[in-house]
């Protein structure tokens, strides 16, 4: 079958096409025909050689953890009925926690049964595997920081994946939003979507827009200085959760100031603890789409040759909403 590896760690340019045996599914595990996979800001970072200390990645590897497509084969100890239905899901490799974005730029990819969504009539396979991350960590997002009817909401990173679904579940909540990105595309997407306030990272007044628009809670998808310079625009009692790193790493907050001041920090892991049913939530995040709840942005989509394009487009920040490579 035709894939995409990582050949070598460096520029995008080390994505390369090449011809390497089918996978096969093992006890219970399924083969999927692999229509769409996802492309993560995360498999980006792993292929230029970041956070190998936690990620056991070497290369060659093929990057992707999460395809959309119909189940062609069942391992042992999996139901036969499975074959032939549609499915987004996780690739066998990865998870939650100790789990590895990999094996899911190819044609044929593995997953375990226990993770498989059978997609319904009103969804296609592209939404599908869009929403399989960002589906269900934006309703935990969101479920955790729990911003009122009201309240003035700051969601960074605004015109990604994850950021155009918080966009939408804060408005129809109530809250007043503002969306911080970079570039009119970007901020044009996030009004559509519901913001009342757009403000571009590279206006040196942003925070200061921030402020006026009496922010109480920030949703940091960016994290590094942006999100360093989100939550210093909260006020006393406000309170933030930091999610993403799409700036180049988490935030590093002064949790002291910030406790000193009564401003919660909600951290990553308490959205990810054991407690956390991610089946529901990514239940709840395609009900929403089916539903016509809430819009997935597939900014661009790219086939499996041009893998290169694909994350050329998310490092120069250039991308909308959700990034795919499309097999067939």
């Amino acid at each position: 079958m035709r894939a995409v590896q990582v050949r070598e760690f460096g520029a995008p340019e080390v994505l390369e096409v090449v011809e390497i045996p089918d996978p096969e599914p093992g006890a219970g595990e399924v083969l999927v025909e692999v229509a769409a996979a996802d492309v993560m800001f995360l498999d980006t970072r792993l292929r230029s050689g970041w956070g190998t200390e936690f990620f056991a990645v070497r290369p060659p590897y093929v990057p992707g953890g999460a395809v959309a497509g119909v189940v062609t084969a069942v391992g042992p100890e999996v139901d036969a009925s499975w074959v032939g239905k549609r499915v987004a899901t996780a690739t066998a490799a990865s998870g939650i926690g100790r789990g590895l974005p990999i094996g899911g730029y190819a044609e044929r990819a593995t997953a375990k049964a226990a993770t498989l969504a059978e997609v319904p009539d009103d969804l296609t396979l592209q939404q599908a595997v869009a929403l399989t991350h960002d589906g269900r960590t934006a309703f935990a997002v969101f479920d955790r920081a729990a911003p009122h009817p009201g309240e003035t909401v700051l969601i960074t990173a605004a015109g990604g994946g994850l950021g155009t679904l918080l966009i939408q579940l804060a408005h129809a909540a109530g809250a007043k939003v503002v969306a911080a990105a970079r570039g009119d595309a970007k901020l044009a997407l996030a009004r559509r979507l519901g913001a009342d306030t757009v403000v571009d990272y590279t206006d040196p007044e942003w925070t200061a827009t921030v402020r006026a628009a009496g922010v109480r809670v920030v949703l940091d998808g960016a994290g590094g200085e942006l999100g360093r310079a989100a939550a210093d625009t909260l006020p006393e009692g406000g309170r933030i959760l930091g999610y993403g790193s799409a700036a180049g790493g988490f935030a590093e907050l002064d949790r002291n100031d910030l406790a000193a001041r009564g401003i919660e920090v909600i951290g990553l892991f308490d959205i990810t603890g054991a407690g956390t049913d991610w089946q529901a939530l990514a239940r709840r995040a395609r009900a929403a789409v089916s539903a016509g709840q809430l819009e997935v942005v597939i900014g661009q989509t790219y086939p499996l040759e041009n893998a290169v394009d694909a994350h050329s487009a998310i490092e120069s920040r250039t991308a909308l909403g959700r990034t795919l490579i499309t097999v067939r």
